[in-house]
């Protein structure tokens, strides 16, 4: 019993003695918070799709298994496709590449032409070379910028979207994205 006494004593000064030296280790400083200034970017690119072959840059990796299709369209409701699409200077198919759009595409609505989406836009060549910004939001023609990183660090903004070709193998988005950044 005296040594069970004896040990239980030893226990509690080494836990209150690890439990005030963890409280000395703790370190915090507020410091004040002096804002940069705040940069607007304008850009303008093409985002070129390709839906068929060995070379398809957009691909169902998940659908549902409904039966009916209410939506009136060809891919039913809850179909999940993964991009990886080429951004471009023009239309032009041989236009030049200054970046690509990785992301996913949700349809998870009851009209064919919206879908919900988060795409992350990777600049590779020029002054953005290495920047990034992302977006996430229902697509009806225009996304919600909600962030980024390099050049476009804390980004917000938006991006106007023009159909400019739409057909079964091929789609090109005409982009003009507006940016808030630091």
């Amino acid at each position: 019993m005296r040594g069970t006494l004896m040990l239980t004593w030893i226990l509690i000064i080494c836990l209150s003695q690890v439990a005030a030296q963890s409280q000395r280790q703790y370190y915090s400083e507020t410091r004040p918070h002096i804002p940069k200034p705040i940069k607007v970017t304008n850009l303008h690119f093409f985002m070129h799709e390709n839906l068929s072959g060995t070379n398809a840059s957009a691909v169902i990796v998940a659908q549902s298994n409904i039966t009916s299709n209410d939506n009136n369209s060809s891919v039913p409701f809850g179909t999940l496709f993964a991009v990886d699409d080429p951004l471009r200077i023009g239309p032009e198919p041989d236009s030049e590449v200054i970046g690509n759009a990785q992301g996913l595409s949700l349809l998870a609505g009851t009209n064919p032409r919206t879908s919900t989406t988060y795409f992350d836009f990777g600049f590779t060549t020029g002054k953005y070379n290495g920047s990034s910004i992302s977006m996430f939001s229902r697509t009806d023609l225009e996304l919600a910028v909600v962030g980024g990183r390099g050049r476009f660090r804390m980004a917000t903004g938006f991006a106007l979207l023009n159909p400019y070709l739409i057909n079964a193998t091929t789609v090109i988005m005409e982009f003009d994205v507006t940016l808030f950044h630091h």
